[in-house]
């Protein structure tokens, strides 16, 4: 009989640790920036946004289609209802750990810094707990409790919820549904398909729906990641690599157009930065077409440079399979805690900025090495299999690339 089985789609998983780790550098990055965030800066100003949007417009896109893929390998090995139990398992006990333990210190200094609020850690989170909402600024107040970055978790979960209801409903037929679009993206469709749906979600959404990581009024979001999360889980049901060699082909030059409309970005937010938004309407449209090309290109890029030079296997990706997951549920609390506590000491950015990451690499890597050895705290943290010594964890542990 043929081997049937897919062949193991490494680069995907070193995409998703990458792209986990460079949410350490951005969330470094926006206590620096004049965007909103929990805390700011003393120092932030806009020298570092160009930057920052390198990344922005396609990181959690690119995350949200890996995790379809990874969801779709799943898939193939557990019947529906074994598939969702499992997602559940993993996505659901970190969640509810992490607004219970791992998020509050986030809102304790974002209430200290903004609200002078001097109560006692305790004291907070009894207000926490309570569902207090008395903690307003300018007629925002903040909701408690909160997710804060976990927002990932919770729609990775509905969306995986939807994308089991989708497998139980049309069975085989979405394995037909995966091959017409793998037929269908190839040359200009490649492009032009995505980015069509893209754009067409921002042109029409995000005037009225900007992001708020409010799962129920979040549409624009949606509009954007969950055909992201499907489209990676109908990529990720070919046996074969042809869409991922396709992409491979077309890194250099998707990399060119991410680069360029990045720069047109740039010029945009500058050069209408004191505009008034009803005066520029039709500019405002072409730029969120562009936003959408910056989207997609990007992808585009990373998933094929990935797959040109990240198609291999080491130690080093199963222990960072491992602990990207914990990883990431402590990272923004670690970045938040240590640069209030160094705010006293009125360092300049650039070095601070050094230290938080630093510091932030250092203790999170501490706490997954410690909480590895712990069964309950394991499961508080997503981490899968049976415990290793080492770094060398189990293959069979990670036999399928594996999205948190």
């Amino acid at each position: 009989m043929p081997n049937t089985r897919p062949s193991r789609l490494y680069f995907l998983d070193w995409i998703r640790i990458c792209a986990f780790f460079l949410l350490i550098l951005y969330h470094t990055g926006m206590y620096y920036v004049t965007w909103d965030f929990h805390i700011k800066s003393p120092f932030a100003s806009d020298a570092i946004e160009p930057l920052m949007m390198l990344s922005s417009p396609w990181r959690l896109g690119l995350l949200f289609l890996v995790s379809g893929v990874a969801a779709a390998y799943l898939m193939k090995k557990l019947t529906t209802a074994a598939f969702l139990r499992q997602r559940s398992a993993r996505l659901l006990l970190p969640l509810v750990f992490g607004m219970l333990v791992v998020v509050p210190p986030q809102s304790y200094c974002e209430v200290a810094e903004k609200l002078g609020y001097s109560g006692s850690y305790l004291d907070f989170m009894k207000l926490y707990l309570a569902r207090y909402h008395g903690f307003c600024k300018e007629g925002a107040c903040l909701d408690l409790p909160t997710w804060n970055h976990l927002w990932f978790v919770t729609y990775l979960w509905v969306y995986t919820l939807l994308l089991g209801a989708m497998a139980a409903a049309f069975g085989p037929r979405l394995q037909a549904v995966s091959d017409r679009l793998c037929k269908a993206l190839t040359g200009w469709k490649l492009v032009a398909l995505p980015v069509a749906a893209l754009a067409l979600a921002r042109v029409t959404l995000f005037g009225s729906y900007p992001s708020t990581h409010n799962l129920v009024v979040d549409w624009y979001n949606h509009a954007q990641y969950l055909p992201l999360f499907l489209l990676g889980a109908l990529l990720g049901m070919q046996q074969e690599r042809a869409v991922w060699q396709r992409m491979e082909g077309m890194r250099f030059v998707s990399l060119g157009v991410a680069l360029g409309c990045w720069s047109m970005l740039i010029a945009y937010y500058a050069l209408t930065e004191n505009m008034n938004p009803a005066d520029i309407m039709p500019l405002i449209q072409a730029q969120r077409v562009v936003y959408a090309l910056v989207q997609w290109s990007a992808m585009l890029a990373v998933l094929g440079f990935g797959h040109r030079h990240l198609q291999f296997d080491s130690a080093k990706r199963r222990y960072l399979s491992q602990a990207v997951f914990p990883v990431y549920i402590v990272h923004q609390t670690l970045i938040i805690v240590f640069a209030h506590l160094m705010q006293p000491a009125r360092m300049q950015p650039a070095k601070e900025g050094l230290l938080l990451v630093l510091l932030t690499l250092t203790f999170s890597f501490a706490i997954f090495e410690a909480v590895r050895r712990v069964p309950l705290l394991r499961a508080c943290f997503g981490i899968h299999g049976a415990q290793q010594r080492g770094a060398d964890t189990s293959r069979a542990a990670s036999a399928q690339p594996v999205a948190a």
